[in-house]
């Protein structure tokens, strides 16, 4: 019989950044090649604790220290192996992120690299190849700059394997005219070409509009020749190569105008889609603004002034009407409305008040109820506030939504990973076709020039421009109008899934209901006073942070009064059955009745087992205690439906939700009573966190569905989904992490709004794609067969523009 043991993923891990990255998978495969290691997987934790990974042995092969040592050394290897950057740096083109991104997996040493277009650069190096000196030295090389968004400035890359950045102020590489230089050249460039255009229809102009389309190249064509020449350095042949040897074509055929149209327009739609990405990239960046830099802190002496960064857990700090809120914590003085909607998405302020029991509170500040808690970045909006801090400021819940964000635009969609697959092979492949149609002299009757400007024709229709930028534009538009509206999605590969899903399974507990049951029956074996099984109760559930145990310590202290509760001790979660735990030295077990099956003693008394079965039918979660050898009775609890949640089941069949379920592990009944309510088509009760995990497992081979739950007990099941969607993350350390999506604020109507607008991304994804993909394919037979360059170049890079500003809309998008 094999057993088990969690380990916390910060203590053999400590560097890596969250569950999701690779040294865990590289740690789970070190682990169970081991002798006596059966399985490694994420475990099941409780909110507000780190994230585990569950160790299953066999405790007649190797003992419980030895996992313990075989997990700390396999962990002090990996982090003496592998080191990890997340970089920022400025936004740039789809093609010139690619050119980073394969440069950089082409340093020594780098295990994986990521880049995105708005300047997110994410590496894993392996220190056994290369050190932090040389590394950064070849970052530096290939031009890699960090951009500091509090004053603008960019800077070259200087990072520690810690993910810790250290930079020093550098010149503009962008250009001497700031970020605007290549907008300004596009511009200088289109003036030439109208001027230009404009003196030749005067003969003694000619050679005044030659210059000028002389100009126009200059200007149009610098920062398309710098990058091609970047790419040709680095043995890529991409976009912007086709482009200059086209206009060079154009230019030895005399075709001065149409050359300089080219190199403008490109320029241009180059400008625009640059404009794009840096839109996208200030709308994340406007998140990382939204904390205070300063916070008023209450001292013995008075208050004093200081910066966020230098607050510590514990501190007191005043928070004046219509000022934001400097860190995460709880009120304890004061009483006043907040508006959470940057953290959140909340439309309507939040009322807060101050905490009863300060000292109880900060032992548990993830438990307390949201009326107490508050986020840094909020804004309080009537009445002075006093709040007591509970993270710092590098940990708060803004400060990780930023980091996770910055993150995910690094983290690429399949249709992305498809175009930059279509790319590599379509842009050696226009090449080739280009030089074939230079012989086209040979087999047609026409003159060589004549071939050579088809050629050239060609190498602007067939460049894939708007295929490069379709999918990340919108990508990164759909998680910027994400953020902005509470839900933080963990890359394009969600966000994309997520608009694809005709399938979602519920949890019920704190999802599709209030999450705040209530102790409503309370039934006591023959001979057992209430208060003697109330007093066991109290005693036990007061040591467990599960939700129906909060319940039977509000409700059991109310109808106890002044009687004392007894002490409990060693307390032990019996996982989708109970708990036990000892009570004046008596082993107590409170949890449902199936729980008596399995542990010794004598079963569940008949007369107690059919008031069990009266509570269920009538929607109640039921709870056995025995004291010993003695059952002392039954609990009942109700927790109800979310307002919101039927509207919001309606509201997604709109959307093109074909099928939702709910996956519970309370019994049947409740589960059934609970789903007809909501509207929901099945409901699956008494199902134990590893049968949730076979059900999603089921669904996934069907077509694949997506898990929506706390992100605490739900963490296997969501873990398994196709996209895993945590409620109410705001605060939720676990939640974050364990996620794919994670729905800031406790409110069913903003799944609606993330569904909603992942759909509508996967629409402008394919609307994108079809239309790119369609202008080659119409562009390159129009080429071959005389359609003049020009007008190529017209219909290609308006293509471009218009492929941008499909995916921008997302920006604007609202939930109908």
């Amino acid at each position: 019989m094999s057993d088990k043991t969690r380990i916390d993923i910060s203590l053999v891990l400590p560097r890596v950044p969250d569950a999701r990255d690779g040294c865990v998978q590289r740690l789970k495969q070190l682990l169970e090649a081991k002798d006596g290691i059966e399985t490694v997987h994420l475990a099941d934790t409780m909110e507000g604790k780190e994230p585990q990974v569950c160790v299953h042995f066999d405790p007649n092969a190797v003992s419980l220290g030895e996992v313990r040592e075989l997990a700390k050394r396999a962990g002090a290897e990996l982090d003496q192996r592998y080191g990890h950057f997340l970089i920022q740096s400025r936004a740039m083109h789809a093609g010139k992120a690619r050119t980073l991104e394969y440069e950089t997996k082409q340093i020594r040493g780098v295990v994986e690299s990521s880049v995105a277009a708005t300047g997110v650069i994410r590496i894993e190096f392996d220190r056994t190849l290369s050190d932090d000196t040389r590394l950064r030295a070849a970052l530096a090389a290939i031009g890699i700059e960090l951009h500091n968004p509090k004053n603008g400035k960019k800077q070259c890359a200087h990072a520690h394997a810690d993910g810790k950045e250290h930079s020093h102020d550098e010149h503009e590489h962008s250009g001497f005219l700031g970020e605007k230089s290549e907008l300004i050249f596009a511009a200088l460039s289109g003036l030439c070409l109208l001027i230009g255009w404009i003196c030749t229809f005067g003969s003694a102009s000619v050679s005044v509009g030659w210059w000028l389309f002389l100009l126009g190249y200059v200007f149009g064509g610098y920062f398309p020749l710098r990058e091609a020449w970047e790419n040709i350095r680095a043995s890529r042949f991409e976009i912007d190569f086709l482009m200059i040897v086209a206009a060079i074509g154009a230019a030895i055929l005399g075709q001065w105008l149409e050359g300089a149209l080219l190199l403008f327009l490109f320029s241009l739609g180059h400008s625009l889609e640059h404009f794009a990405m840096g839109r996208a990239k200030r709308a994340i960046e406007a998140l990382a603004e939204l904390a205070p830099k300063t916070a008023l802190v209450r001292k013995d002496s008075g208050t004093e002034e200081m910066p966020v960064e230098a607050l510590t857990v514990g501190d007191i700090v005043i928070v004046k009407p219509n000022e934001r809120i400097a860190a995460d914590g709880f009120v304890v003085k004061g009483e006043g409305s907040v508006n959470q909607a940057p953290i959140t998405g909340e439309s309507a302020p939040v009322d807060k008040r101050a905490v009863e029991y300060v000292e109880q509170a900060a032992a548990r500040p993830e438990q307390l109820d949201s009326k107490f808690r508050v986020f840094a970045g909020s804004i309080n909006q009537s009445g002075a506030l006093e709040i007591r801090v509970t993270k710092l400021s590098t940990e708060s819940t803004l400060s990780k939504v930023v980091q996770m964000v910055g993150e995910a635009e690094t983290q690429k969609a399949e249709s992305q990973l498809f175009t930059d697959k279509v790319e590599r092979y379509f842009v050696p492949a226009v090449i080739a076709l280009s030089g074939l149609l230079l012989f086209a002299w040979v087999v047609i009757d026409e003159p060589f020039s004549h071939s050579f400007y088809r050629a050239m024709a060609v190498l602007v229709a067939a460049s894939p421009c708007a295929l490069a930028i379709s999918t990340p534009s919108a990508v990164l538009s759909g998680i910027a109008r994400a953020a902005r509206g509470g839900v933080l999605v963990k890359g394009g590969a969600p966000l994309e899934r997520l608009g694809m899903l005709q399938c979602l399974a519920f949890d019920k507990t704190g999802t599709l209901t209030e999450g705040k049951p209530r102790l409503t029956d309370i039934v006591t074996a023959d001979g057992i006073a209430e208060q003697d099984m109330l007093r066991v109760a109290v005693s036990v559930e007061r040591l467990s942070d599960h939700p129906l145990a909060s319940a039977v310590v509000a409700g059991g202290l109310g109808r106890l009064g002044n009687a004392n509760v007894a002490e409990a001790r060693d307390l032990q979660s019996i996982t989708g059955r109970g708990v036990k735990a000892i009570v004046e030295g008596k082993l107590v077990y409170i949890g449902k009745d199936a729980l008596f099956n399995e542990v010794e003693g004598s079963p569940v008394p008949a007369s107690l087992q059919q008031k069990v079965v009266e509570l269920e039918s009538a929607g109640r979660t039921t709870m056995v205690v025995r004291h010993g050898d003695a059952y002392l009775g039954v609990l009942g609890l109700m927790d109800t439906p979310r307002a919101a949640a039927k509207e919001m089941v309606q509201r997604l069949r709109t959307l093109g939700i074909r099928k939702m379920m709910m996956l519970s592990g309370d019994n049947q009944q409740v589960a059934s009573a609970v789903a007809k309510e909501v509207g929901l088509s099945e409901a699956l009760g008494d199902l134990m966190p590893e049968q949730k995990v076979e059900v999603i497992k089921k669904l996934n081979r069907e077509g694949g569905v997506a898990m929506i739950g706390d992100g605490v007990n739900d963490a296997p099941a969501m873990a398994h989904a196709t996209v895993g969607i945590a409620m109410g993350a705001a605060g939720s350390d676990v939640a974050l992490e364990t996620a794919d999506v994670a729905l800031m604020a406790d409110d069913l109507r903003h799944l609606s709004f993330a569904i909603g607008l992942s759909r509508q991304t996967y629409r402008v994804i394919r609307q994108n794609l079809w239309f790119s993909l369609g202008m080659v394919a119409v562009l390159i037979p129009a080429t071959v067969l005389g359609l003049r360059m020009g007008a190529a170049v017209l219909f290609h890079e308006g293509s471009t523009v218009l492929v941008v500003f499909n995916a921008l809309r997302l920006l604007a998008y609202r939930d109908k």
